[in-house]
């Protein structure tokens, strides 16, 4: 997933397209940005895309849900990230532009 390798670590600011607030999340890299409905979960994942400026990535939490993740790369200080799946036994769906807004506090 070489797209994600790309982006940089720090502090990003998720803007998501619904009516809800924007937050701010510490990420390693770009690959944390496939579970942000799951993070921190040891989850099986399946490559479904994988080009030059995108990803598309289906995993599992084995008894905690699933969801297929759509990343692409614009650079690597800004994505766009769609996600939609099971979480917590409900069905979510999320549309967001990331940016990165600095350094991790």
């Amino acid at each position: 997933m070489a797209a994600l390798d790309r982006v940089q670590a720090g502090e990003w600011e998720l803007r998501f397209r619904a009516d809800v607030p924007r937050r701010r999340v510490c990420m390693q890299g770009g690959r944390d940005f496939i579970q942000l409905r799951h993070p921190h979960k040891s989850c099986s994942q399946y490559v479904v895309e994988d080009l030059a400026d995108r990803v598309s990535v289906q995993y599992t939490c084995r008894g905690d849900g699933y969801g297929l993740t759509n990343i692409r790369v614009e650079t690597p200080g800004l994505l766009q990230v769609e996600s939609q799946g099971i979480a917590a036994g409900s069905p979510y769906h999320m549309s967001a532009e990331a940016r990165r807004v600095g350094p991790c506090r």
